[in-house]
């Protein structure tokens, strides 16, 4: 099983990581860029010894030694370190949680930005390999990248598992050939090996720092990918993750760009393409083509990633309630978010036909990465020292380095703003924008729904001291509510404006738990609310997040002792409280943000479908709050 969990994550988690030799030293060598690097032996030695100590400071100190150690009941990513911050803000104090919880959410709202630009940029470059081997395929590579597109995302359904199945093997093939290959450029010429010392990315950082600068904008390739080993942990879990990258992918993609730097110190020509040219003649038509598998591969890491981030977000309320389809047994953060993967679509679709070349997103493609990986890395540090108690002379010492490099590779991102990377920002800013939006409505809507609600307990105690006038009626009504301490909303419209109410009267509310099923024996709860004889209760239904939701079943399994008389399921009636928003003169927010927050509602998904109740039986009773 374990063997399992690391081929699977090797199919989903390091796509993106993993395919980052093809095109990054590439790059950095790029004689069109608006900051070339000459191509010089101290630059080569340089700019590798950059590429390897980028990778090990921030893949493999920040996120797998240090970052992922920080989990939420397993679950990781920038959203887990805010769910964490969430739970202590009360006792360390508001402002200073609440601006990181800020720029958590910002570094989220960054990593959708990635999940859009991170396919449309993989399959691009990868399918434009098809003009290199023939120049004449050059007007199918936009057409077949978006049919390859919406195969990847139609997929989806089936599950990580399933993908990372299929995907596992093709990328242990793939880091076995980079890693090879990368061994015999190195054998031609072993004085690369001199660039392991940390020395030379000083000293070209420091000695040549005008030029190094620039130069961090694309050395940053090396490390895209990096927040999805993080986010990605929910599906198979941190060991799995660490031994994959461990044993396989860093060591493959270390003799890689090693073995391109010799391939580059031999012939300055090289740097065109010295991925490819590293491939003897008899291997790049099979390395193009297992080149093209791989950086589609690449796209799942940050498509599943971005299932997890918008999964945990609305648990968090930062985002609408989304139908979200769990897919594993055995792991519960494997998730599948319809409305996500189709928003993630039509995204990289748009993205794929805009700018129609990988080298035409290549700017935008680090700004993303290197604003989330910064955010992520503070916010560790200030859960380091909250939740384990670091002593504060070791939290300086690690966050003083980790961010500083962080922060220069920010720096040298944000001299390609006009180049692109603004579109990363755009959409970080639109995507924030959205979730503390649907965040801060929601907060307004809750207070009022509870004031429109009132006290369950004292509903109930009108109800039986006559206070509020009603006829008893024959039969069993359902009403779903949130909890069992306020009154459902379409409960009290029942009772003062049809002035009825059922001989039984069941209030229900759902769990999910963190397991895969429930036992049927551990399946309710029952809460007579302070009276055995009354015909009203209160129920807490508890199911397993790979279980379907399904009220009347679990209903049909209440002992009738407990219910005061059996409940009549087959004929029950089941309400729904339905509440249209509508924009209010109060200034609790800004208008454009109250027409933002009701047209974000309208993605929430629907209720009975969502609680499986029978639609001939379902009652919707509709109620408006201002906002």
């Amino acid at each position: 099983m374990r063997l399992a969990l690391v081929v699977g994550a090797l199919g989903v988690v390091f796509g993106d990581i993993g395919t980052s030799p093809i095109y990054t030293l590439q790059t950095v060598f790029n004689p069109s860029d608006p900051h070339p690097v000459p191509v010089t032996t101290d630059n080569v030695y340089g700019v590798v010894s950059l590429v390897f100590w980028s990778v090990v400071i921030i893949v493999l100190v920040t996120y797998v030694l240090l970052a992922m150690r920080a989990d939420n009941d397993g679950e990781g990513g920038i959203m887990a370190l805010i769910t964490l911050l969430r739970r202590w803000s009360s006792e360390q104090g508001r402002r200073a949680t609440g601006t990181l919880i800020a720029l958590g959410i910002f570094g989220a709202a960054l990593f959708f930005g990635d999940s859009m630009i991170t396919p449309a940029i993989s399959v691009l470059s990868a399918v434009e390999g098809l003009k290199v081997v023939e120049p004449s395929l050059e007007s199918l590579v936009v057409p077949a990248t978006a049919v390859i597109i919406v195969v990847l995302f139609m997929v989806q359904r089936r599950g990580t598992a399933v993908v990372g199945r299929v995907f596992g093997p093709v990328m242990i093939v793939w880091f076995l050939a980079i890693g090879a290959f990368g061994v015999l450029g190195i054998v031609d010429h072993p004085e690369i090996l001199r660039a392991l010392s940390p020395t030379y990315a000083l000293g070209f950082l420091f000695g040549h720092f005008d030029i190094a600068f620039f130069a961090l904008a694309a050395v940053v390739l090396a490390v895209t990918g990096a927040e999805a080993l993080y986010a990605d942990m929910g599906h198979f879990g941190r060991r799995a993750i660490t031994r994959g990258w461990l044993f396989l992918v860093f060591p493959a993609c270390v003799l890689s760009y090693l073995g391109q730097g010799a391939l580059i110190l031999a012939d300055p020509a090289n740097t065109s393409s010295p991925f490819f040219l590293l491939v003897p003649g008899w291997g790049r038509w099979p390395m193009v083509l297992l080149a093209t598998a791989a950086t589609v591969i690449a796209s799942q890491a940050v498509i599943t990633g971005a299932y997890s981030v918008a999964s945990q977000a609305a648990q968090l309320g930062y985002l609408p309630r989304l139908r979200i389809a769990y897919t594993s047994e055995s792991t519960m953060g494997q998730v599948y978010v319809p409305w996500i993967n189709w928003l993630l679509m039509i995204s990289v679709l748009t993205l794929v036909f805009a700018f129609r070349s990988s080298t035409a997103l290549a700017f935008a493609f680090g700004m993303a990465v290197t604003g989330t990986i910064t955010i992520t890395t503070l916010l560790f540090f200030y859960v380091a020292r909250v939740k384990w108690g670091t002593p504060v002379w070791l939290l300086v010492m690690g966050a003083s380095v980790l961010l500083f490099v962080d922060l220069l590779f920010v720096a040298a991102n944000l001299t390609k703003l006009v180049h692109g990377a603004w579109l990363p920002l755009l959409i970080g800013i639109i995507a924030f924008t959205v979730m503390t939006t649907w965040r801060r409505g929601r907060e307004l809507v809750t207070a009022e729904r509870e004031r429109h609600e009132g006290s369950l307990r004292e509903f109930v105690e009108q109800l039986r001291s006559g206070t509020a006038a009603t006829s008893r009626v024959p039969g069993t009504a359902v009403f779903l509510n949130r909890g069992n301490q306020t009154a459902p909303l379409a409960m009290r419209a029942n009772v003062e404006h049809n002035h009825v109410r059922h001989d039984q009267v069941v209030i229900m509310s759902l769990q999910t738990e963190p397991v895969p099923r429930v036992p049927a024996d551990q399946r309710c709860v029952v809460d007579d609310l302070g009276y055995g004889d009354d015909g009203i209760i209160h129920v807490t239904a508890r199911f397993g997040y790979m279980e379907t939701p399904d009220v009347p079943g679990a209903l049909a399994t209440l002992d009738p002792a407990m219910t005061e008389g059996r409940l009549q399921t087959d004929q029950a009636s089941y309400f729904l409280s339905k509440i249209e928003l509508r924009r209010g003169k109060a200034p609790t927010m800004a208008p454009w943000r109250k027409r933002l927050f009701i047209a974000t509602s309208y993605i929430t998904a629907d209720a009975a479908e969502y609680f499986g109740l029978p639609r001939d039986q379902t009652v919707i009773m509709g109620s408006h709050i201002e906002v």
